[in-house]
């Protein structure tokens, strides 16, 4: 069966194009205004690489519930523009103090301490003018969950802790940092997608694909996070780091990330029963199935099972 990264190649690569129409004379971060020597960075940070994970999330959880990606694209590139702000502060000598990702020189290694700052700045600004573009109905939906999973509740509670906090650590503390810091922008981007798929179909607000999708993505960050912490075991650049390990024995939090991916794949399960997304054409229940919708679900299956299968 082919592993996730095959599986979604071809939304990889829209999110790839689309992103660097961003910096077209035509793109949202092409605008006369922007000083050369900020735009320069933005398109470093932006353009450096990366699984673009959160977008493709986005994307293949609104194909899952309408068949068609194209209604979640801009709030795809919002939460990967907004992704990408929080790596550059991450990598900041107050916070983390990393000089290298994805093989390169940081944002602020390369360009200065107070440029890197602004440089997250602008492109936190940038993802929600994405979210708010007008060619999505489900825009001002979309900029609430994100600045949700983005603010004080969100990732920066996350890291406030993962900051502030000193030993000894306990288990809610742990689970709160993963929760926020990691497993609060994967599930938006899953609760985004559906959110754009709810609208295009004429619909609007909270729905069931949106609660099965939001589900999804909590469940799959945290097995993500855990299996991310298991990897970093000792590896001494990460051990002051708020890991999963400082509160339980590796194969707890192996068992941990199963019963997180069991769920992640249960509120899949839901979700097919809903759309009818599995079964035949002529099952009375849901809808009938397209095969655009059932690729969809087969990759964010394909991605929960892939985190047990990195190290377990």
């Amino acid at each position: 069966m082919p592993d996730f990264v095959t599986q979604a190649g071809p939304l990889r690569e829209l999110v790839e194009t689309e992103l660097a129409k961003l910096f077209t004379p035509a793109g949202l971060l092409a605008d006369a205004d922007v000083p050369p020597g900020l735009a320069e960075p933005m398109r470093y940070a932006l353009l450096g690489g990366g699984k673009r994970l959160r977008p493709v999330l986005c994307l293949a959880a609104c194909q899952a519930v309408c068949g068609d990606p194209a209604p979640a694209l801009p709030a795809a590139l919002a939460i990967e523009v907004l992704h990408n702000y929080t790596l550059v502060h991450d990598d900041l000598p107050c916070m983390d103090a990393d000089a290298l990702r994805r093989g390169r020189p940081t944002v602020h290694a390369k360009y200065g301490y107070a440029q890197a700052v602004l440089v997250g700045d602008a492109l936190q600004a940038a993802a929600f003018q994405l979210a708010l573009a007008p060619q999505s109905r489900a825009e001002a939906a979309v900029a609430r969950a994100l600045a949700r999973a983005a603010g004080p509740a969100g990732v920066v509670g996350g890291q406030w802790v993962d900051v502030t906090a000193a030993p000894p650590h306990d288990d809610a503390r742990v689970a709160y940092v993963h929760a926020h810091k990691t497993g609060d922008l994967i599930a938006c981007a899953c609760e985004m997608g559906a959110l754009a798929a709810t609208a295009a179909g004429g619909g609007s607000g909270e729905s069931s694909p949106v609660r099965c999708l939001r589900s999804y993505g909590r469940a799959l960050g945290l097995a993500f996070q855990i299996v991310d912490d298991l990897l970093d075991a000792g590896d001494p650049a990460k051990a002051g780091e708020l890991s999963i390990l400082r509160v339980c024995a590796p194969a707890e939090a192996r068992e941990r990330a199963r019963a997180a991916t069991r769920k992640a794949l249960a509120a899949l399960d839901s979700l097919a029963a809903l759309s009818g997304v599995g079964a035949p054409p002529e099952s009375p229940g849901g809808r009938t199935p397209t095969r655009p919708a059932a690729a969809a679900l087969a990759l964010l299956r394909a991605l929960a099972e892939d985190q047990l299968s990195r190290t377990l």
